[in-house]
């Protein structure tokens, strides 16, 4: 996967359920409102934020190809 990936979550979206830590620890924190954040914006390519993304429950979290902006998850129908 040689990527850089740009991750953003939807906090309008997000209902606090934690999957995307369990999936990707390190990868995501969740603030006093129990809403996700990335740890950092971009970062490499990993099957761990992948596997978060494809677990959230909601779909909160939205991952594109740093550079090109290229949707890697959800992916275009």
């Amino acid at each position: 996967m040689g990527d850089r990936w740009h991750v953003e979550v939807d906090r309008g979206v997000c209902i606090g359920s934690a999957t995307c830590l369990h999936h990707a620890p390190g990868a995501f924190r969740l603030d006093t409102a129990r809403q996700s954040h990335p740890e950092a914006p971009e970062t490499d390519a990993n099957e761990q934020v992948l596997a978060a993304a494809e677990g959230c429950p909601v779909e909160a979290i939205v991952i594109t190809v740093a550079d090109g902006g290229e949707p890697v998850f959800p992916p275009e129908e």
